[in-house]
């Protein structure tokens, strides 16, 4: 997963592909958020500027900024209240991507590739734990085995190796069962914590708590592909060539960083955080476009239930707007 989506000059983010867009004809493979409506950015502004008052910090940090449509709309939100924006950015073509989007802003928007030694500020990823590369595990006959891959005559095929590896809770029930670990992105929370001085971490994604997450019924994993803004579930077709992601488990995200530190600030649906952080008031002003849009980010059935937000600190906690209605940290 790792090479297909990263290996310099031939993995999905190394590429030149558009990669994010509203249509297929555009070339692009799929939507988030931040291209369906500017609304997202402009809700999400309200809770980062208290976050950065409640900080005393002056700079905000986007992991993955995509086409820089969210950064974009946080910069001429908050104004003055941001000194700096840095983007730590992988992919050479998304930063060309993002300078275009971003041009009026020459003097505060920097991009780094690395994580400085000390971060001061509010950190912001949308989309991006997902893309952060996974173990697969398969139980069979009551063992498990860690999924890899071969090659066959040229071609990929999938090898099962036994493991002593196993998932955080053992799935009810003895049918065979495939799922996925993922110590990369507890890696990079807990590298997060420990850098972080003084400031907050919101991120948003799809997934579920643990006990959701290994649930007997997802017996199939939730590794998944996007191209040309269709789904399928095989990533040994075409890689390099399309998104890989997997659903992510927020449980294990949230005690890695608290074992680093860093202790949750809140953990709710995309939904109720847009409404929480004040949707409804922009949606009153908003063309009968942009209101059809925005409904999607919320809509139960659409992302507003299965995307969900989570948030750290690192300092006293507050009570945060976005998290004071349907709060769901105990779930974790």
């Amino acid at each position: 997963m790792a090479l297909a989506l990263y290996a310099p000059g031939l993995g999905y983010y190394a590429n030149t592909s558009r990669k994010f867009g509203g249509l297929p004809s555009s070339g692009s493979d799929f939507v988030t958020a931040p291209e369906m409506s500017p609304l997202f950015g402009r809700t999400l502004a309200v809770q980062l500027a208290e976050a950065l008052d409640r900080t005393g910090t002056d700079e905000l940090w986007e992991f993955g900024a995509g086409s820089g449509a969210l950064a974009r709309e946080l910069l001429a939100c908050l104004g003055d209240r941001i000194r700096r924006y840095t983007i730590v950015e992988l992919s050479a073509s998304l930063r060309e991507r993002q300078r275009a989007t971003l041009q009026p802003w020459p003097d505060r928007v920097q991009w780094a590739s690395e994580w400085p030694q000390t971060v001061r500020g509010v950190v912001v990823g949308n989309e991006v734990l997902d893309a952060m590369p996974v173990k697969l595990l398969a139980r069979q006959g009551g063992n498990w085995h860690e999924r890899g891959l071969r090659v066959d005559d040229g071609r990929l095929a999938w090898e099962d190796r036994a493991t002593e590896l196993r998932p955080p809770i053992e799935p009810e029930g003895a049918q065979d069962y495939l799922t996925e670990i993922h110590p990369q992105a507890e890696a990079f929370v807990r590298s997060l914590a420990e850098r972080l001085e003084a400031g907050a971490a919101f991120f948003i994604d799809y997934g579920f708590p643990e006990a959701e997450y290994y649930h007997a019924q997802r017996h199939m994993g939730t590794l998944m592909c996007h191209r040309g803004h269709l789904a399928d579930p095989d990533p040994l077709e075409a890689p390099g060539e399309k998104d890989i992601t997997a659903h992510v488990n927020f449980t294990g995200i949230a005690v890695a960083a608290q074992e680093a530190g860093m202790l949750t600030l809140g953990y709710t649906t995309q939904g109720r955080f847009l409404l929480n952080a004040g949707l409804a008031k922009l949606l009153e002003t908003a063309l009968q476009k942009e209101r059809i849009a925005a409904q999607r980010l919320v809509a139960e059935h659409e992302m507003g239930e299965l995307f969900k937000v989570i948030a750290f600190h690192r300092g006293p906690f507050w009570d945060a707007l976005g998290f004071r209605s349907g709060d769901r940290t105990h779930t974790l």
